[in-house]
């Protein structure tokens, strides 16, 4: 997959793949194309805490994708990230 064109949800920064398939979904069932299914379901997001607490779910995750990182390692990088994902722009 060529990364300049891969899709990150812009919630929780999950790669949303080459398919729909992980896409959420707006109010009226159509997909979205911003958020994985995980975070935004019929037209709203599925978890509503701060950015810090989704930081702290995605951490686990991004550790066992990448096995050499430490929690320390994936949460700097999350907390330089996700503040330029559309959900948590200020």
């Amino acid at each position: 997959m060529d990364k300049m064109k891969q899709k990150f949800c812009q919630c929780c920064g999950m790669p949303m793949g080459d398919t729909d398939e992980l896409y959420g979904t707006n109010k009226d069932g159509s997909k979205n194309e911003e958020y994985c299914k995980y975070c935004f379901e019929n037209g709203v997001f599925t978890f509503q805490g701060t950015m810090e607490e989704m930081i702290e779910i995605c951490v686990p995750n991004m550790v066992a994708a990448n096995q050499n990182m430490s929690e320390e390692e994936a949460r700097t990088i999350m907390l330089q990230w996700f503040p330029t994902l559309k959900r948590w722009k200020m």
